[in-house]
């Protein structure tokens, strides 16, 4: 892809966002642009980084570590997305400013553990399977709230928000209902004031669906396609 070509994806995607937040009556500035780098090599992360997008996500760790390790976002923020494996935990604590994808009790204590080695306080996402999708990594709505205390009691993790994917295979219509499910769930956790959880952040929404999540009251959405193009796996 060229420069220009990634600049005008970059522009369409910030126009799409706006019109998504003027329909829902939002400031578009209260709304994040993670752009979900997976495939993409260092030097085109390196470009995208002085382009309008807030920052950067990551879903695998062997990629999180080499292109940190290249300087490839810049000054921008790195966040992890992606399903963490808690032996591979310590390679991503104090590197990922925020793990959106955290969803177990046992993941949530590793990463505490690692984070009081690294003597830091590791700021996290609880990842919500909104779908009860079997293929999917997240806690159940219902188990919510016993992660969420759960958290609250550890010196060395901050919750800031939750994460969730919808399932692929569902109408618009569809997905808005899962969005909302999220929202209320934001909020209801919100209401509770759980020392040490705080609902600043939710993140939802990829390039097919950003503007439904917006509308829905996403402040983070993850957007790769629409930005970077089809993404193209090694064999």
């Amino acid at each position: 892809m060229t420069e220009q070509q990634l600049r005008e994806n970059v522009a369409q995607v910030r126009r799409r966002m706006a019109d998504a937040a003027a329909r829902a009556g939002r400031d578009p500035k209260e709304i994040l642009l993670c752009a979900a780098s997976k495939t993409q090599d260092a030097a085109t992360v390196r470009l995208a980084a002085e382009m309008d997008i807030d920052l950067f996500g990551e879903n695998r760790v062997q990629e999180l570590t080499e292109k940190h390790a290249a300087n490839a976002y810049g000054s921008k923020p790195l966040h992890f997305i992606g399903h963490l494996q808690t032996n591979k935990v310590r390679q991503v604590v104090g590197v990922a400013s925020l793990i959106q994808s955290v969803d177990s009790e046992h993941l949530l204590n590793a990463v505490n553990r690692q984070a009081e080695k690294k003597e830091l306080c590791q700021e996290i996402l609880l990842e919500i399977n909104i779908g009860a999708e079997a293929s999917k990594s997240g806690v159940s709505p219902a188990q919510l709230d016993a992660l969420a205390q759960a958290a609250g009691q550890l010196e060395h993790v901050r919750v800031r928000g939750l994460m969730a994917i919808p399932p692929a295979d569902c109408t618009e219509a569809q997905t808005r209902c899962y969005f909302e499910q999220m929202r209320m769930l934001f909020e209801r956790l919100d209401a509770q004031q759980i020392p040490n959880v705080q609902m600043d952040y939710l993140s939802m929404g990829m390039s097919g669906d950003f503007e439904s999540a917006i509308l829905e009251g996403a402040n983070i959405v993850r957007v790769g396609t629409a930005l970077f193009g089809s993404r193209s796996y090694p064999v």
